[in-house]
């Protein structure tokens, strides 16, 4: 039994180990104990707040093996991307020189210090045991998270972001920061990482220059890697892109990692997310059913499976008692469910509803 719920302080030694075992090492989910325990500390004040509009909230979750009495998972959002500091970003542009002296006109390709995403809502830090990669519980543990934003939008903002790791060489190294960052702080690519994590990005986006880059003023292996997810990150984005995200023009500073972004109302998990009643029933009298997500409506006890979406004739979500108690609900009780399974997931149909880019930045 998986279960997705808020972070208490007992998950401090999980979070040290999925920390760790990040790949590539998260500079918003850094193994350093002391910053794992502030983020615990602040999660749990956010779930605990009386909250009328986003600001500097962390909600952070830990899927749960209860099988296994573990931790196996993390994930969070912050309410607002920028509610402290500044949430920079390179945003991808187009600069046109002309003469019409020389009869010449050329358009060049620029990146632009940003802070457009700080109003958006971040979904980040997501670590999960490789045990469990390539089965449902990556999808339940990064996608709880909108079934937890569905329950309580005044939290949240409208605007949804996630910034996913850029590409690294053979090496471990990243293109981008080789022939961009390194010539204003001198460190290597793992060490800066490192140190982005115990404090912000934010000090970064403070030395580099104001200006636009020129693309063509960096490295082919640099301009290659801008936008360009880490390959274990393939599979996750593209997840994202069929729940209705969208690639911005925006990229991390630090890695040029691809940055989506999205109305959460056009989201599948919101389109498709409704309220039933629960009937409670033996496991083994459940129809077959596709599998779906199923939330309670308790803030601090937020909990979210995955269960069978199996609707009796007047509506009601039947579900098992196991079920039913990990969710800490009685018969009668109205659950959020929504399907785990999205639209397209993985044939032409998602690339036929990825224009690209946002068409509100186009």
């Amino acid at each position: 039994m998986l279960v997705v719920r808020p972070v208490v302080p007992a998950d401090l030694p999980a979070l040290e180990r999925l920390a760790g075992m990040a790949v590539p090492q998260l500079t918003n989910l850094p193994a350093h104990r002391d910053r794992l325990e502030e983020r615990i500390a602040r999660s749990r004040q956010a779930f605990t707040a009386e909250v009328a509009f986003p600001g500097d909230e962390h909600y952070t979750f830990v899927l749960e093996d209860r099988e296994r009495g573990e931790a196996v998972g993390t994930a969070t959002i912050r309410a607002q991307a920028g509610a402290r500091d500044a949430y920079y970003t390179y945003r991808q542009e187009t600069l046109i020189h002309a003469s019409q002296q020389l009869n010449v006109r050329r358009e060049v390709q620029t990146l632009a210090l940003s802070h457009e995403v700080s109003e958006a809502s971040l979904l980040c830090a997501y670590s999960l045991d490789p045990r469990y990669r390539g089965t449902s519980a990556e999808s339940l543990l990064r996608r709880a998270r909108l079934m937890f934003i569905a329950q309580y939008p005044e939290r949240f903002a409208s605007l949804l972001a996630m910034a996913f790791p850029g590409f690294l060489d053979g090496a471990g190294e990243s293109p981008f920061w080789n022939s961009v960052g390194r010539h204003f702080f001198m460190r290597d690519y793992q060490e800066i990482n490192t140190l982005a994590g115990i404090r912000s990005k934010s000090f970064i986006a403070e030395v580099m220059p104001q200006f636009p880059l020129y693309l063509p003023l960096l490295t082919p292996q640099a301009r290659a890697a801008i936008g360009r997810e880490h390959p274990d990150h393939e599979g996750a984005l593209a997840e994202m892109l069929a729940e209705g995200f969208l690639r911005s023009r925006h990229v991390d500073i630090f890695d040029a990692g691809p940055v989506i972004k999205a109305e959460r109302e056009r989201l599948q998990t919101f389109r498709r997310a409704a309220w039933h009643p629960v009937r409670i029933r033996p496991a083994h009298a459940l129809p077959d059913a596709e599998p779906a997500m199923v939330a309670n409506q308790r803030l601090g006890d937020f909990c979210c499976v995955v269960a069978r979406y199996a609707l009796s004739p007047t509506g009601q979500l039947m579900l098992s008692p196991e079920h039913a108690e990990r969710l800490g609900v009685e018969e009668g009780r109205a659950v959020l469910a929504a399907p785990l399974a999205l639209p397209g997931m993985g044939d032409d149909g998602a690339e036929e509803r990825d224009p690209g880019y946002d068409e509100g930045e186009l």
